[in-house]
């Protein structure tokens, strides 16, 4: 058959779109199946945590209950999460037909201020150790979660994490990277108490072995005694829990985790302890194409996600095509536009300076900062808007924000930094990306050392939790923060938060974010609820530092605009932006840098190139998420979890 000229144009124009359109039917063979399920699902980072959920559903308990558990056998087992980090949870309360917050992030302690660190020639808190540890947030978390919304009691919730803490046969992924941090951890006694129970060359326990928290375990002991106390005494089971909540924040539980603090170099006082509370608060929200979009507010990184979502409304996404050059290139314009706000005007609203939160949302700030994006190239110094006017208000950090750049006064350096800076990865190995670096691009790329610290810097941390049941509760959980290397608070068992370093000492660089007493860090950490008619559509969190809302981003775009079902969604191919300031480490900024999957055809990859994108590859890039999809049509339940990791669910 001969064929004119624009006759094989159309054939390749029809192909190249048959490539993307047909993106679902590509991805429909996933290497984990889909959990069904009509009663209940729960989900989180390790197979053990997933059995403690299915456990508390099978004594009857709500989501909320397996939520609870989820978390304390995931900071049991040191899921780059410990009992000192802290809790961020959206719950959908059945009841009242609405979503509610969690906060459970500790503050910094007395004496944590910009001219202490700048003392110690710190241009940020530090990284590790006591210095970076907040007060913990996830018992409190546990606590209030569990006496508001659940219905089991204290004691049942923790028996499954209380016997792993008796001991219980440690995997694999623990044991490396014990043992890849154990020159840190001998420095701190309890820590290597925990950690490095043998001597010799290989110090930590090994896989398969029985491994015992003693101390741990006692905490966790004394709790349900004080809970058993008080419902002995006449107390009901909400007061019963808040006593137990009493007795570590207020009690001997306090007192030693303060001494081992302080014995260790950290500033905590029993007054930072007794003055936390765990708050209930409203969430934020933004519609998109009728679908009502919950997010933690602007003490986390959460209306990141919502301010994309305003800004890509505005686009016929579905036209370009699932990650087509157009659609990488929407949503990495896109994502500068919503984190170069984040990096400026997000911090803890219970202090000064108020944050603009409700412009920020605003759809019409949206289509202005949508006229910003370059559609031929990227645009590598994209600063912060003036959401001030859509709130009615002057912006009283003009003369600021002239200033403000990532190109000019954050870009990475050239030099290798010190292990102080150095991070456990939440996500894959940053070894195994390989890169192919454009020769368009503005700044040199960083040495292979320096690029590894970075990756696992930006991708600190974390876990994720999603559970739901047949009543109506659903509940999203990113707990994170003591993750090793983790410094243990004296004989607590207790791994000490390192969410200090979030905060920024110069209020030039973030004026709502900067270091103070009794004030929350802005985190990255931020879990997702969307409802379509009024009832739970999409339950969904990931683990990954700077990467999370990047991934939610994607993984909800896939849904929605894609088609897909839930474990499509969570295993198919993301994309990834450093075009941020590091929440993390040195906070730096790697401009144009684009992590694609390996499967990105290479027209893609020129084009990209073309647009000034410094490219690198790596097979898995879906997160790891984990998401409930809510059948509405039929009553039921799919769960999904990403192919990157060990996250696992149980579904009945």
């Amino acid at each position: 058959m001969n064929l004119s000229i624009s006759d094989r144009a159309w054939l390749v124009i029809l192909a190249y779109g048959f490539t993307f359109v047909c993106a679902s039917s590509l991805h429909a063979q996933t290497d984990k199946p889909v959990l069904h399920g009509r009663h209940w699902v729960a989900i989180t980072g390790k197979p053990l945590g997933a059995t403690a959920g299915a456990k508390m559903f099978e004594r009857g308990g709500n989501a909320v209950d397996a939520a609870c558990a989820m978390l304390a056998v995931v900071c049991t087992m040191y899921d780059d999460v410990s009992w000192g980090g802290e809790t961020q949870a959206l719950i959908y309360d059945p009841r009242n037909k609405k979503v509610v917050g969690i906060s459970a992030l500790g503050v910094a302690p007395t004496g944590a201020t910009p001219a202490f660190f700048k003392e110690k020639k710190l241009k940020y808190p530090p990284s590790e150790g006591p210095l970076a540890a907040v007060t913990p947030g996830n018992p409190g978390g546990l606590m209030v979660m569990l006496a508001e919304f659940g219905v089991l009691s204290l004691k049942e919730v923790l028996e499954p994490a209380m016997q792993m803490a008796e001991g219980y046969p440690i995997e694999a992924e623990l044991v490396r990277k014990i043992e890849n941090n154990k020159a840190k951890l001998t420095k701190w006694p309890y820590s290597k108490k925990v950690f490095l129970p043998h001597s010799g060359e290989h110090e930590a326990p090994k896989a398969g072995e029985i491994w015992r928290q003693h101390d741990l375990l006692a905490t966790l002991q004394k709790l349900v005694e004080t809970e058993t106390k008080a419902l002995k005494a006449g107390q009901d089971r909400k007061q019963a829990i808040y006593a137990a909540q009493e007795r570590f924040y207020q009690g001997d539980i306090a007192e030693e985790f303060v001494r081992g603090s302080r014995e260790q170099g950290g500033l905590h006082t029993l007054s930072d302890l007794a003055n936390w509370k765990a708050k209930i608060e409203e969430p934020v929200m933004t519609a998109y194409k009728g679908i009502e979009v919950y997010k933690l507010t602007c003490w986390t990184q959460g209306p990141v996600l919502l301010q994309a979502l305003n800004l890509l409304e505005n686009l016929d996404l579905q036209s370009m095509s699932y990650n087509s050059a157009r659609y990488i290139h929407a949503l990495y314009q896109a994502m500068n536009l919503a984190y170069a706000d984040r990096d400026f005007y997000y911090g803890d609203p219970d202090f000064p300076p108020e944050e603009p939160i409700r412009g920020l949302l605003s759809k019409d700030y949206a289509k202005q900062r949508l006229k910003l994006v370059d559609w031929k190239k990227n645009s590598p110094d994209i600063r912060p808007g003036d959401p001030y006017p859509f709130e009615g208000k002057q912006n009283p950090f003009l003369d600021v924000l002239k200033d403000w750049s990532n190109v000019r006064t954050n870009q990475p350096q050239n030099r290798r930094r010190s292990t102080a800076e150095l991070r456990e990865p939440a996500m894959g190995n940053p070894q195994s990306i390989t890169r192919q670096v454009s020769s368009t691009l503005e700044s040199q790329p960083l040495a292979a050392t320096e690029d590894q610290d970075f990756d696992t810097a930006f991708r600190a941390g974390t876990t994720s939790i999603q559970a739901a049941d047949e009543k109506g509760w659903a509940v999203s959980i990113t707990p994170s923060g003591g993750w090793l290397p983790a410094c243990i608070a004296g004989n607590t068992g207790v791994g000490m938060s390192q969410r200090m370093q979030s905060f920024v000492v110069e209020a030039a660089e973030n004026p709502f974010n900067v270091v103070a007493p009794g004030k929350r860090p802005r985190v990255t950490l931020t879990p997702s609820l969307a409802l379509k008619n009024g009832k739970p559509f999409l339950c969904f969190s990931v683990q990954g530092g700077d990467t999370q809302d990047q991934n939610l981003l994607q993984f909800f775009l896939n849904v929605v605009e894609f088609g897909m079902d839930v474990q499509e969604a969570c295993e198919a191919a993301n994309i990834t932006s450093y075009q941020m300031r590091s929440s993390f480490g040195s906070h730096e900024v790697q401009s144009g840098r684009l992590t694609l999957n390996e499967h990105v055809p290479p027209w893609v990859r020129r084009e990209l190139q073309r647009m000034g994108y410094r490219l690198e590859f790596s097979k898995k890039t879906s997160g790891p998420i984990t998401a409930i999809y809510f059948d509405q049509e039929h009553g039921t339940f799919w769960g999904g979890a990403s192919d990157d990791g060990e996250d696992y669910g149980i579904a009945w």
